[in-house]
């Protein structure tokens, strides 16, 4: 179970940090919402407003952090619209006091509407020519989407440490058991691998006279399909014409593999297993208790055991089929 958390990330030492590499303040630090790393926003001297993220030290290791920016540069220069870090004295990551970080330019804009279908062709657009990008390019030490990874580890961490009420026991560990046989099948086909983005959601992408992907701090080997199925939301009438606008700029630049809409309720299930196996792996760090209170509660739990039966229905039923011309 991790215990590591910040506590000594104060901001004395996110100042000599930036100093380390020449940056020196005209502002003070604003902390932005972020529980995995953590974030800090500030102006320069020079009148330029940077980011600074400050990488958890036990997730990833140097070299899968070079991968990260190594990605984001080799987007960038096939012209997909990425954020990439900046460079200091010949790096763009940075090690001080335990802790490697980096820097970005802050970036402004909005995020993008879910209804917009114009919006959602033109996201499609940028990530179709990212996966067009990258068919022969390789994560190596990022390791891929996988069964094991995102549905077996985090039940893993549940088990060892439940956090449902004890009257629950039999009945979560009997369910989880269940979504995890019922997951094995689609997660294990041998799906082509790209290099994705991997946390690709309307919260990861800006929109600036078009949409700019931030935020790679997820990206690994995976199907296509990862990249696409959080960014569709509403019943299933809605999410088929959402699909279509993201494909019809997609399809621009690569064609789609339409058996991996088979893919979304799966990649669905796997996440919300993921996410409280995430929560519950970090709750030794005191910010998650702070930010996610309710993770504790017993109507939360009630809550997730019923939408989890849901989507155990859900993996039953045929997948989504596109609306009309596909």
């Amino acid at each position: 179970m991790s215990a590591f958390h910040f506590d000594n990330l104060m901001p004395e030492l996110i100042l000599d940090a930036l100093a380390s590499v020449g940056l020196y303040l005209d502002s003070g630090l604003t902390a932005l919402n972020s529980y995995e790393n953590r974030v800090y926003q500030f102006r320069l001297e020079d009148g330029q407003r940077c980011v600074a993220k400050f990488y958890r030290p036990e997730r990833w290791s140097l070299s899968q952090l070079q991968e990260e920016h190594a990605l984001a540069y080799h987007l960038a220069a096939q012209e997909v619209a990425v954020a990439v870090p900046l460079q200091w004295q010949g790096s763009s990551l940075h090690q001080y006091g335990g802790y490697v970080f980096a820097v970005w330019p802050s970036l402004g804009g909005r995020h993008v509407e879910p209804d917009n279908l114009d919006q959602l062709e033109a996201v499609g657009h940028q990530l179709g020519l990212w996966h067009a990008s990258v068919t022969d390019y390789t994560l190596p030490t990022r390791g891929h989407f996988s069964h094991a990874l995102w549905v077996l580890k985090p039940i893993e961490v549940l088990m060892a440490q439940p956090r449902w009420p004890a009257s629950m026991q039999t009945a979560f560990a009997h369910l989880l058991a269940e979504l995890a046989h019922a997951l094995k099948g689609p997660l294990s086909q041998p799906w082509p691998q790209l290099a994705l983005h991997g946390d690709c959601h309307l919260g990861n992408i800006l929109w600036r006279e078009g949409p700019l992907l931030v935020d790679l701090d997820d990206c690994r080997m995976g199907p296509a399909m990862q990249d696409l199925w959080m960014l569709l939301a509403g019943d299933e009438s809605e999410q088929r014409l959402q699909l279509d606008a993201l494909l019809s700029g997609y399809e621009e630049f690569t064609a789609f593999d339409h058996r991996q809409l088979a893919l979304i309720e799966p990649l669905r299930t796997a996440r919300m297993i993921s996410h409280l196996g995430w929560l519950s792996l970090r709750w030794g760090d005191p910010a998650f208790p702070a930010a996610f209170p309710w993770f504790a509660t017993e109507n939360f739990w009630v809550e997730q055991y019923r939408v989890l039966g849901e989507q155990r229905e859900r993996l039953k039923a045929p997948p989504i089929s596109l609306t009309s011309y596909r």
